[in-house]
């Protein structure tokens, strides 16, 4: 049986991570690891913080601290969230480590002396006074486009254009204010145009299990054909290239980030990481669309030519965008939902929002979270749906039981919930509810997966509304011990199918069902026979149940009300100080859903192609 190493795009440690970055990667993420854990498949669930590139560097010299304090504070915020949200990763690492230096330093050298990389002179943008070459964030000027004054060397924030530093009018340098000269420097390519006919091309073509959006851009590259691509850049923060008179160079970051994978893998299984990356193991990358290319050309492109046995990825499920409230998340206008936040101020409602979150999914096309929406889909779904379910059952057996599984005795079929002639997979359960949310599972399709679980919750209240048996005790005992234990082997077995999607709930519920410590009955749910399509459990006769209690409690007017308040005050306070209105779509204030953010994974992406290296 293969291992399967699982990876959330690492998010960049120069902030808290958002909602959109939760829709997108994490939360989808986490309910894959969780299912393949509980199918009994060898797992594990990677990811940490990339802490190194420009903006880092950028907010260090804004707040006057080192670019170690930045990234110190964000890896504890981020890792923090995640814990406290039930993000069931193996191990979160960050790339400001020992273990991560080495290791990529050992990549970089690897390829260097097999003679991959590709040595070019360019020129760009160096600043007398301070000394050093410019980053693209380095560089401010005129925007060529809306004549905005404070544009950036790769985006302007104004009208959004993706820009490059010789675009810009008047550029200065934003470290000393004076003018930047051109200066020629070297740095290291590599040649994904070489390896485009002879490898890239023809992988790629034979992902057709992949989305369609991941296919689609990564064709749209292809057909553009490729062009080398620097791997070393002339910058102080990061890890340093490891060659002699490489002085003031560092690995670029789309090189060294994605190793991040493999050394976090390293630190957690010292022993055995390999095993995980060269041996029998399939390869899964949880990211955002914008970071498709770097993990389906650069990385695979990477390992490629390392060799050595190293696994590429088998699948990747990049997501679209999530929007806010009608507009595009933005950090820079403080237009998000940020997790930290959202946990500080609503510490019990974690499984409410990954419930949400993955309803609105952008599995296919940009979607958007609103608050009302929000309140809505708890109220009318967890609490009225799911809940009320939990609660009837719950309640009328501690009323009729005392909380003890009734003995039902023959069977009748006008209360009957399904054929008990049919069994295995053709058991009508399992073939109209378990099944189907597993096979969703398996394509990745979690937003339809939930919604599938959720018509389980449905059928229970809908039997319980056809029956009556608060009605019906009063003239048939026999009846209503079957009516009622029929419904608790439903909500037995939703307990069991919410876990993954809603873990702490799923807890509480197994546990006001008396039978929260069944470890060994989950994995025999989610695994009981070769199709893999799970069996449906039942508590037994005689089995004592827990206390009733409420799953999930409505979200009240006013909550909402406040958190739309809030997140207009706080943006409309960042539209003053950046001169710009609440309703500008900035593209650079958008992070990304992954390594980096969304301002420096546009530019990358488009110098794959824009760059025109000199080889003489």
């Amino acid at each position: 049986m293969p291992k399967i190493t699982i990876t959330a795009a690492l998010p960049y440690a120069n902030g808290p991570v958002h909602i959109g970055h939760l829709a997108g990667v994490y939360i989808p993420a986490d309910i894959c690891a969780r299912v393949q854990r509980l199918r009994g498949e060898e797992v594990l669930f990677i990811c940490g913080s990339d802490e190194h590139g420009v903006p880092i560097t950028l907010r260090a010299r804004k707040e006057g601290v080192t670019s170690q304090d930045v990234v110190d504070r964000y890896h504890k915020i981020i890792g923090d969230s995640f814990k406290e949200l039930g993000i069931s990763f193996d191990i979160y690492s960050r790339t400001s480590n020992a273990t991560h230096k080495e290791l990529s330093q050992a990549f970089f050298k690897n390829l260097y002396d097999k003679g991959v990389f590709k040595e070019i002179r360019s020129e760009q943008y160096f600043d007398e006074h301070a000394g050093q070459f410019l980053a693209d964030r380095y560089i401010v000027g005129t925007c060529p486009y809306c004549k905005n004054e404070g544009a950036y060397g790769d985006q302007c924030e104004k009208c959004g254009s993706t820009l490059s530093p010789t675009e810009l009018l008047n550029p200065k340098s934003a470290l000393s204010g004076s003018v930047p000269v051109m200066r020629e420097t070297i740095n290291w390519y590599l040649p994904l145009d070489e390896i485009q006919e002879s490898f890239l091309n023809e992988w790629i073509g034979s992902k057709s299990h992949w989305k369609s959006n991941v296919i689609g851009q990564c064709k749209s590259w292809l057909n553009e054909g490729l062009r080398p691509r620097a791997m070393t850049r002339d910058l102080e923060w990061g890890v340093p290239v490891p060659l002699e008179g490489a002085d003031g160079k560092v690995l670029y970051v789309w090189f060294e980030a994605p190793i991040g994978y493999i050394s976090a893998t390293k630190e957690l299984r010292p022993d055995d990481w390999e095993q995980w990356w060269t041996g029998d193991s399939r390869l899964v990358h949880f990211i955002g669309k914008d970071n498709i290319v770097f993990h389906c050309i650069i990385f695979p492109a990477m390992l490629h030519l390392r060799g050595d046995g190293y696994v590429l990825p088998n699948h990747v499920p990049a997501n679209e965008f999530l929007n806010l409230e009608g507009q595009k998340i933005s950090t820079s206008r403080n237009w998000a939902v940020w997790l930290n936040e959202y946990l500080e101020e609503m510490p019990n409602r974690k499984d409410e929002l990954r419930y949400v979150l993955t309803s609105i999914a952008p599995e296919t096309k940009d979607s958007e979270f609103t608050w009302k929406d929000y309140q809505t889909r708890v109220n009318s779904e967890l609490v009225g749906i799911l809940g009320n379910f939990a609660n009837r059952v719950l309640v009328l057996m501690q009323k009729y039981y005392e909380g003890v599984m009734p003995v039902v005795g023959a069977v009748r079929e006008p209360f009957a919930l399904f054929d008990r002639n049919l069994a295995g997979v053709s058991h009508p359960m399992v073939r109209d509810y378990i099944s189907p949310v597993v096979e969703l599972l398996n394509n990745y399709q979690f937003r339809d997966a939930q919604f599938k679980m959720m018509e389980l919750a449905r059928l229970g209240n809908k039997y319980l509304a056809e029956h009556e048996p608060w009605k019906l005790v009063k003239t048939d005992a026999a009846a209503t011990a079957q009516v009622l234990s029929e419904a608790v082997q439903v909500l037995y077995n939703l307990a069991l199918l919410m876990e993954p999607f809603m873990p702490e709930a799923s807890e509480r519920l197994l546990l006001q069902l008396g039978a929260g410590a069944s470890v060994a009955e989950r994995k025999l749910f989610w695994s009981a026979n070769p199709q893999g399509v799970g069996q449906w459990c039942e508590l037994a006769e005689g089995h004592s149940l827990g206390a009733a209690g409420l799953l999930f409690q409505k979200v009240e007017d006013d909550v909402i009300e406040s958190q739309i308040a809030k997140l207009q005050a706080t943006a409309a306070e960042s539209a003053a100080a950046l001169g710009s209105t609440v309703g500008t779509n900035d593209a650079a204030g958008e992070v990304a859903l992954g390594i980096g953010d969304v301002a420096s994974a546009t530019v990358d992406v488009l110098a794959i192609n824009a760059i025109k290296p000199d080889v003489s």
